[in-house]
């Protein structure tokens, strides 16, 4: 999120400026600017219009390059798992855009025209995406798509009413509006969501629907040099940053509607341990973010419980193993009440396991082992901090850092404290959650008994 006020705008000449620049001396092409723009439209939509809620999707292209990142936009969406129709009345003849179109045609993508299409869009689809013009046009729109135009702004009375409407992305520039001065001609047409590429234009100032975003994540520096541009930093990996506050939401409204395969007990792994490493191992694959980190909870002997994000090194038959340091407050609990209990969250598989057990102090040899393993920094990390004490400030960290990262520049061991080592659980309870729609969610528990004199797990399904 980035404060609308500090970014730059770009003017109509400095953005076919910057477009001259990216497609002669630095090397882009067309096809390769339209992709990554179409991509960060289709990311900036899913990241705010959830599929299960707003899953048909109407994509109007114009004739130009912002019709071509309407088109992109589209395919991406169709394999984010939206439904997508196109309306596309001046096709344009060149090998780019016919390639578009033969693309999205072999996913049976439906191509829709302007007399076919319902004049009240509102109850035929959950998204319309307005790729008709980009910044170099100019002058008044002209048929059909002033017509089209017209449709989206009579979507206005739905708000207004506040009504189940759908809701409006326009690419770069809202169509029809002046690319410096706005909304100039008093259309009412007033997009939900904006998707600034390379740089917000100056009509986005005048721009205030709930969602503002940029993307076309290929801005090299020495463009931003150039124009002296002041532009978000991109998150991580994402392809699209927010400009501006997220609207406020009203907490209660808050939900998801999940939509998972079932998980029922006649496919589940006899033993717990073989199910978690075959979910823990499909987190892995779905490249989620930090699937090792897992809420640890502990309690004082007098009840009194605490939680904390810790990361786990391993885990096996005997149980699942974390270090930390034995001064901490997690420590301070499991010294009077050796019980805990660990949840995993894996959102983007709408998963989550909780596991309950005793825990014990792993072996010092082990310990050691996984000490030496870490990044010489962690090692060093690990010395200096007096975890969960109370210090004067962060300066009194970094200070006793760099006087170790110095003592021990010469590359030799560094020993590990007596007060850091690991913990193990043993599992003594799983439970394994799979979100499902309409909170019907598939809960599995994994309890111990025995069966003729022998160790087995039971597995029980719980009522969500």
């Amino acid at each position: 999120m980035q404060n609308r006020e500090s970014i730059s705008y770009l003017t109509q000449k400095e953005a076919a400026e910057v477009d001259e620049i990216l497609m002669g001396p630095l090397g882009f092409s067309v096809d390769q600017l339209m992709e990554l723009a179409g991509l960060s439209v289709a990311t900036s939509i899913a990241g705010v219009y959830k599929v299960n809620e707003y899953k048909r999707v109407l994509v109007i292209c114009g004739p130009g390059n912002n019709g071509g990142d309407g088109l992109v936009a589209a395919r991406h969406l169709f394999h984010f798992g939206y439904n997508p129709s196109i309306c596309y009345p001046k096709r344009t003849p060149k090998p780019l855009y016919a390639g578009l179109v033969t693309q999205l045609e072999s996913l049976s993508v439906p191509f829709v025209s302007v007399e076919d299409l319902p004049s009240d869009l509102s109850k035929d689809f959950d998204i319309i995406i307005d790729a008709i013009f980009g910044f170099s046009f100019h002058g008044a729109p002209r048929p059909p798509f002033n017509d089209l135009i017209q449709r989206l702004v009579s979507l206005n009375e739905y708000k207004e009413a506040k009504q189940r409407f759908p809701v409006v992305v326009s690419v770069d520039i809202p169509s029809g509006w002046h690319v410096e001065e706005g909304d100039i001609s008093d259309s009412s047409f007033k997009p939900d969501m904006l998707v600034s590429l390379t740089a917000p234009k100056l009509c986005a100032k005048r721009f205030h629907g709930p969602h503002h975003f940029l993307g076309g994540r290929f801005v090299p520096p020495s463009i931003v040099s150039k124009f002296n541009l002041h532009l978000p930093p991109y998150p991580g990996t994402a392809m699209c940053v927010r400009i501006g506050k997220p609207p406020q939401v009203d907490i209660a409204a808050l939900r998801e509607n999940y939509i998972s395969p079932e998980f029922v007990e006649d496919n589940v792994e006899a033993d717990p341990i073989h199910q978690f490493r075959k979910w823990f191992d499909e987190a892995i694959a779905a490249n989620l973010r930090e699937p090792n980190a897992m809420s640890l909870s502990t309690a004082t002997s007098d009840g009194k419980p605490s939680s904390r994000m810790v990361l786990l090194k391993g885990f096996d038959e005997y149980g699942f193993v974390w270090y930390t340091n034995y001064g901490s407050r997690k420590a301070h609990d499991l010294a009077e009440n050796p019980r805990a209990s660990l949840l995993f969250f894996w959102d983007g598989l709408n998963r989550q396991v909780r596991v309950e057990g005793t825990v014990q102090k792993v072996s010092e040899e082990e310990s050691e082992q996984y000490f030496h393993s870490r990044p010489r920094g962690s090692q060093l990390g690990a010395i200096v901090s007096p975890q969960s004490s109370v210090v004067p400030g962060r300066h009194f960290l970094i200070d006793k850092f760099k006087e170790l990262e110095d003592r021990y520049s010469n590359g030799s061991l560094i020993p590990k404290p007596k007060y850091w080592g690991g913990y193990r659980l043993k599992p003594e309870t799983f439970e394994f959650w799979q979100g499902q729609p309409s909170r019907l969610h598939d809960r599995l528990r994994y309890s111990p008994c025995e069966i003729e004199g022998k160790k087995v797990w039971k597995v029980e399904r719980l009522a969500p």
